[in-house]
C-alpha cells in the first residue's frame, strides 16, 4: 500500500518524516499534536487529521506503506506521538458513550444483549436492503473494506494475551474468519469478491484517501484496543458486538444486493455471515467475555466499554452515510488531486 494524501498539518507533518530513513521527529511534529484542541466527542471522531495520523501509526503494525522503513514502527518518538494522538482518541470515546456500570461477571452475557437492545442507531441495513442505489451500496462496501480487507486481524492481537475458555472461544471465531485454514474461506477473501463483484477496487487500502475521518475512527478504535494490552477486555466486549448485533443486518445486506440483481458469488459474503455468526454470537457472549470475566471480575467495565464504543462509533459512521444520502451528496471525499510534477 502506497502512502495516503494528508488531511492537516499533523498527518502532512508525519508523512514527510516516515518517507525518510527513522529518526527521531522532530519536536515540532509533537507540538502540533499537543496544541489541537480537544473539541467534542464526535468532532474528534470525525477528524480527518486526527484519524488519519492516528491510522497510519497503527497501521505501522499491520502491513506498513511501500514507501516507509519498518523500522519507523519501533521508533521510540513515533509511538510517543501516537500516544498523544491517542489522548485525544480516548477521551473521546469516553464521552461519545454512556456511563458504564459494573455488573456480577455471572450476568455480563445479559448485560451485553441489553446494551445492544438499548442501541437506537441509525438504520443503515433496512435503507441498504430496500432503497439504496448502486452507487450508494458501493459506497457503503468502500467504507467497510478499510475494516473488512483486514477483518479478524485486530482481534487476534488478544489471542496471545488471555487464556482458560476465553482462549479457546476467541480461537474458535477467528478460525471461522479465517476460514478454517482455506484462503477461499477467509472472510477478507470473500469480501474482496464482493468487491470485484460490485466493480470496486479490491486492494488493500484502495479507499483509504477516499473515506472521511470517521470511517477511520471504526478502524482506529480496534486498532486502539488490540494494540494495547491494557485494552483487552475492551477489545474482547468489541468483539462480542460484532458477532452479537451481525446476523440480521448482514442478512439485509445480502438482500439489498440482491435486490439490485446480484448473484450468490457477490452475496456470499453476507451471507456467511448470517449463519456463521448465529453460532459466534453465543460463543463471544458466554464463552469470550463471560469466560474471561469469570477468570478476571475486574475487566467486566472494561469490557462493556469496548461493547459500547463498537455500538457508538458504528452508528456514528451510519449517521455519516445517511445524512449525505438524504442530501443527494455521496457519503466518500473526492478523489485526491493528482501530485504535481
Amino acid at each position: 500500500m502506497r502512502t495516503p494524501k494528508p488531511r492537516g498539518p499533523i498527518s502532512a507533518a508525519l508523512l514527510t518524516q516516515l518517507t525518510q530513513p527513522p529518526r527521531p521527529l522532530p519536536a515540532a511534529l509533537a507540538e502540533l499534536a499537543n496544541q489541537a484542541r480537544p473539541g467534542t466527542p464526535e468532532s474528534v471522531l470525525h477528524d480527518d487529521d486526527l484519524q488519519l495520523s492516528l491510522w497510519i501509526c497503527y497501521e505501522l503494525s499491520y502491513r506498513g506503506f511501500a514507501e516507509v522503513d519498518h523500522a519507523w514502527e519501533s521508533e521510540p518518538s513515533l509511538l510517543a506521538l501516537r500516544r498523544t494522538l491517542e489522548d485525544r482518541f480516548v477521551p473521546a470515546l469516553r464521552g461519545l458513550v454512556a456511563p458504564i456500570s459494573a455488573v456480577p461477571p455471572e450476568v455480563l452475557p445479559g448485560a451485553l444483549k441489553e446494551l445492544i437492545e438499548a442501541d437506537d442507531g441509525p438504520a443503515l441495513a433496512p435503507y441498504l436492503q430496500r432503497q439504496a442505489s448502486p452507487e450508494q451500496f458501493g459506497e457503503f462496501v468502500a467504507h467497510r473494506s478499510i475494516y473488512h480487507l483486514k477483518e479478524a486481524d485486530p482481534h487476534s492481537w488478544a489471542i496471545p494475551r488471555i487464556g482458560g475458555r476465553a482462549k479457546a472461544a476467541l480461537v474458535e471465531i477467528q478460525s471461522d474468519e479465517y476460514g478454517g485454514g482455506r484462503f477461499e474461506l477467509m472472510h477478507s477473501e470473500l469480501f474482496r469478491t464482493m468487491m470485484r463483484g460490485l466493480g470496486l477496487d479490491d486492494a488493500y487500502g484502495a479507499f483509504l484517501d477516499r473515506v472521511p475521518g470517521v470511517t477511520l475512527a471504526v478502524s482506529n478504535t480496534m486498532s486502539l484496543f488490540g494494540l494495547r494490552r491494557q485494552w483487552t477486555p475492551a477489545l474482547l466486549g468489541h468483539l462480542a458486538v460484532l458477532e452479537m448485533t451481525s446476523s440480521l443486518p448482514n442478512r439485509r445486506y445480502g438482500n439489498g444486493l440482491r435486490r439490485l440483481g446480484h448473484d450468490a458469488g457477490t452475496t456470499r459474503f453476507y451471507d456467511e455471515h448470517v449463519e456463521a455468526d448465529a453460532v459466534h454470537e453465543q460463543i463471544a457472549a458466554y464463552e469470550l467475555c463471560g469466560g474471561y470475566a469469570q477468570d478476571h471480575p475486574d475487566a467486566v467495565e472494561g469490557i462493556l466499554f469496548g461493547a459500547a464504543c463498537a455500538l457508538a462509533v458504528d452508528n456514528l459512521m451510519a449517521a455519516h452515510l445517511l445524512t449525505r444520502w438524504e442530501r443527494g451528496e455521496s457519503s466518500l471525499r473526492a478523489t485526491p488531486a493528482p501530485a504535481v510534477a
